[in-house]
């Protein structure tokens, strides 16, 4: 008998609330994300121009059912300091070399918060899931995404084509082992001690 990995749970970063993706979701996110500067460096599946039905249906159709077979895990990205409305969605998925996602609302780009989502997300993948293995594929003209992932402490392993909205690109595959992880982490609480 197999047993699902866990479902998504509510996280909390400094600044960020991360609930699990909801359908009642669907409406804040039909009115923040079917803009260019958000699409174009995602994958070629997301419809473009992006349908008036498109967030429902990737919620109920897509999402939702990945979520309940236990092969992806979907948050709402939400502010402390202002938890009702959706600033973007980070996501974690079992597909082969692409194992995260995420996009934001323009309006909080650029204030570092998907570098505190990716945090989040990262340890629910290592400790909840129990991985060994994190890559994610990022077009190498996508600088600020590819910024998150140096941050966060992933290398680069190989370069490819893949198909974005904005066209095909050449793509580097970031990758983050889980030891890795735990050295990183162990480092951060040794530095942290040492500041007190």
């Amino acid at each position: 008998m197999s047993t699902l990995p866990p479902p998504a749970r509510s996280l909390t970063t400094e600044r960020l609330l991360l609930h699990p993706l909801a359908l009642a979701d669907a409406e804040p996110i039909q009115d923040l994300f079917p803009r260019w500067e958000i699409v174009r460096f995602l994958s070629a599946v997301v419809p473009w121009p992006y349908p008036p039905n498109g967030a429902l249906t990737f919620i109920r159709d897509i999402a939702l059912p990945a979520m309940a077979r236990g092969e992806e895990w979907h948050w709402s990205l939400r502010l402390r300091s202002d938890p009702g409305p959706l600033i973007g969605v980070i996501s974690l998925m079992t597909q082969q070399d692409n194992n995260r996602g995420f996009w934001l609302g323009l309006p909080w780009q650029g204030r570092g918060y998907m570098g505190e989502a990716v945090e989040a997300v990262t340890g629910f993948w290592f400790q909840d899931l129990g991985r060994d293995v994190l890559r994610v594929p990022k077009a190498v003209s996508n600088e600020a995404s590819r910024r998150i992932s140096l941050r966060s402490g992933m290398r680069v392993i190989r370069t490819e084509e893949r198909d974005y909205v904005s066209g095909r690109q050449q793509t580097e595959i970031w990758e983050m082992t889980r030891s890795e992880w735990v050295a990183r982490r162990t480092i951060g609480k040794s530095q942290s001690r040492s500041e007190e």
